[in-house]
């Protein structure tokens, strides 16, 4: 399934953060103050054909050659784990107090 570019708006369904799209040219997906997602797309990034709508926490920070830190969230209804990039201004640090 292609990656479909979505640069949207929206609150945080976890803390309340309102969440401004990324001016940079890429697209988050996921709350930069507590690092949560919330499972939307089915079979590839912003399809927006989950039935879910569960939260995603995240899991883990990973490191990548090639795409650098990532973001592992799991959704907290059905268990599907989705490695996230993380944006430049992503509260990382954050990561320590959720787990």
């Amino acid at each position: 399934m292609p990656f479909i570019a979505r640069q949207e708006a929206f609150t945080c369904e976890h803390c309340g953060h309102s969440v401004d799209p990324l001016q940079n040219g890429s697209y988050r997906n996921h709350c930069p103050r507590c690092l949560f997602s919330k499972h939307v797309d089915k079979d590839g990034p912003g399809d927006r054909a989950s039935m879910c709508g569960a939260l995603m926490r995240p899991i883990s920070i990973d490191q990548d050659s090639k795409r650098g830190f990532l973001v592992i969230h799991r959704c907290e209804h059905c268990g599907k784990q989705i490695p996230n990039r993380a944006a430049p201004d992503d509260d990382l640090a954050s990561f320590e107090q959720i787990i």
